[in-house]
């Protein structure tokens, strides 16, 4: 298991643990990051993501990043 800003571009991944306050839980949750998700990493600049996740293209910042495990 890894935080999602160190996973590889062009890859799939699932979620494994989403980490946090109540507040970034629920808003990672909000943009569909739940535990068994599939992501697909799009993009990535210097631990800032470009995702897609459930149909949509999301993007996040390294802080983010570091809350979501793969």
């Amino acid at each position: 298991m890894m935080p999602l800003f160190l996973a590889d571009t062009g890859k799939e991944y699932t979620i494994q643990r989403v980490s946090g306050s109540n507040d970034v839980k629920k808003h990672l949750e909000d943009l569909g990051f739940c535990v068994g998700s599939i992501i697909l990493v799009v993009a990535s600049n210097n631990g800032n993501l470009i995702l897609n996740v459930k149909d949509s293209r999301i993007a996040i910042d390294r802080f983010l990043a570091s809350k979501i495990y793969v």
